[in-house]
């Protein structure tokens, strides 16, 4: 059932699963019921391959799978030669921000870049490296040097000049002090200074706090803000482009932190600059680029504080009113996940005990029969019907597999009379809220 797994893969998804959260690599293989919505998104990519960019909405209740989906599309895009990056909202990290949230969310993205040939993340340095590369061999080949001669210290100025005619044509806004960056990491990259080069990567992370501590480092200008992150986010998608990727794919999860904004003033801003990257993507401003969006309905819905209080917004993200559970349209920016029916669930079940007996090496004797079984007990159990998410059963089926595999005289039977169901959804959007929050509700 399971072809073309890796050991690595395998131990990620079930060492991932188990805790609780979705695995970085490997979730290919434990895709079940999203055919329509991978196609879709296959045909997207092939349009922004072709120079167009994209928004997309990945709306679903908690436990739905917006998560999975996230690093499902993270692992078909890099297939298709996309820079990806995941990042997360959180009380920290917002689109608009005057206190260095902004820049937060930025130095998260920069931080997840992420490569076929580097999946789990942590990119940056293997894309400037072979950015490097690639000049030197252009310099080499347009002067007739050799690729070797062409690193050493009398052909710096030919290269440099390279790097900076490159660095020109693809940038804008924050071009010129972004070359500079490049130069001083290409020239710590070739005579061996480290702390050069970790000057240049903190830069490009947008870590410098002080424009002061940037010029005595680098001799630069300006840094990375909460002003101008987001047009940094465009020369980087630019930038990778020219390197001869696809394109550039941000992938941004737990919406509902923006929600959760205390300030209604706040809130409307980081809408606004939602709206602004909407509009930049739809309307051609920039090319090669893909953002998608993680929330629950109540993010997109909700009139007095979700998207939807953004009148400009829900004009836009609105469903298509002839659609219904049947009949999908998956070609409008907001994309609804609707939860796995029990079929899938036991497709993905029969799955994850194959990957588990490949992971351990072993063949945890549990039939079909069996597995269904678990799952009838597990949707009989009082309040599945309104707190059983795909995540607990998951988890706890994994358990059962761990405990098997530890102790196999056990008695199946007696471990599922102990299943119990436990409310894991967001306990409601007020969560974590303030008394100020809560008031406002």
């Amino acid at each position: 059932m399971i072809d073309n797994i890796k050991p690595k893969e395998a131990t990620a998804i079930i060492n991932s699963l188990q805790g609780g959260v979705v695995p970085k690599i490997g979730v290919q293989h434990i895709t079940v019921g999203r055919d329509g919505e991978i196609t879709a998104f296959i045909q997207a990519l092939n349009d922004v391959k072709n120079g167009h960019s994209m928004v997309k909405f990945w709306i679903g209740d908690f436990g739905s799978g917006k998560s999975f989906m996230l690093h499902l599309l993270n692992t078909v895009a890099m297939k298709q030669k996309f820079v990806v990056a995941n990042a997360d909202f959180t009380p920290d990290n917002r689109l608009y921000a005057n206190d260095g949230k902004g820049v937060a969310l930025f130095t998260a993205i920069i931080d997840n870049l992420a490569i076929q040939t580097k999946p789990e993340g942590g990119a940056l340095e293997t894309l400037l490296e072979k950015w490097i590369e690639q000049i030197l061999t252009n310099t080499a080949n347009q002067h007739g040097i050799n690729i070797v001669d062409i690193r050493s210290t009398e052909h710096i100025k030919l290269v440099q000049a390279n790097i900076m005619k490159s660095i020109n044509e693809l940038t804008d806004v924050g071009g010129f002090d972004f070359g500079v960056v490049v130069l001083k990491y290409y020239e710590g990259f070739i005579s061996g200074n480290e702390q050069q080069r970790r000057n240049a990567l903190k830069w490009l992370k947008g870590c410098y706090s002080t424009k002061t501590e940037a010029r005595q480092d680098l001799g630069v200008r300006e840094i990375i803000n909460d002003q101008n992150y987001y047009d940094m986010l465009k020369t980087f998608c630019r930038f990778f482009v020219n390197m001869g990727y696809s394109g550039f794919m941000i992938n941004l999860d737990e919406a509902i932190n923006l929600y959760k904004i205390s300030t209604s003033v706040m809130r409307e801003k980081n809408y606004e600059k939602i709206l602004s990257i909407y509009n930049d993507c739809l309307q051609g401003r920039i090319s090669n680029f893909f953002i998608n969006f993680a929330g629950t309905v109540e993010t997109l819905e909700n009139e007095r504080r979700g998207l939807f209080s953004y009148a400009a917004l829900k004009s836009r993200l609105e469903s298509n009113k002839f659609e219904t559970s049947e009949v999908r349209d998956f070609a409008q920016p907001v994309i609804k996940l609707l939860p796995l029916n029990h079929n899938q669930i036991f497709v993905l079940l029969t799955k994850l005990k194959a990957i588990f007996d490949l992971n351990y090496k072993v063949t945890i004797d549990f039939s079909e029969a069996e597995v269904h079984q678990f799952m009838e007990v597990m949707f009989n159990k009082p309040g599945a019907k309104d707190f059983l998410m795909p995540r607990e059963i998951i988890r706890d089926f994994l358990n059962v597999l761990s405990l098997l595999r530890q102790n196999s005289q056990l008695d199946k039977n007696n471990i599922f009379k102990d299943i119990q169901i436990r409310d894991e959804r967001n306990s409601g959007v007020s969560e974590n809220l303030s008394i100020g929050e809560v008031e406002e509700l």
